[in-house]
């Protein structure tokens, strides 16, 4: 079993309240989990009206699969025309980690 994890932060475009923040963000993690059967949440930044941290976890038989899914996951996130991705880091766990 292998389990990986992805951390998105994300700078949002034209959002001056945090109600408008969250217009942006939700249909964006409704969308990741929709389309990838991820788990995902707004992991970050909940006092920021412009940053969000969206945090993304899968878990799979074999290791490409989540890989797979993870980097999918990313280019949909960048491919958004309303976010900017500042960075992604991604965290592994696998059948030899303690």
């Amino acid at each position: 079993m292998y389990v990986g994890a992805l951390e998105l932060d994300v700078l949002l475009g034209d959002v001056h309240s945090l109600k408008q923040k969250r217009s942006v963000v939700r249909p964006v993690l409704a969308e990741l989990r929709r389309r990838f059967e991820v788990s995902v949440a707004e992991a970050g930044y909940a006092e920021l009206h412009r940053r969000s941290l969206i945090g993304v976890a899968a878990i799979a038989r074999d290791a490409a699969h989540v890989r797979e899914l993870l980097d999918s996951c990313e280019r949909l996130v960048a491919a958004r025309p309303e976010l900017e991705l500042l960075s992604a880091r991604e965290r592994w766990l696998g059948p030899d980690d303690e």
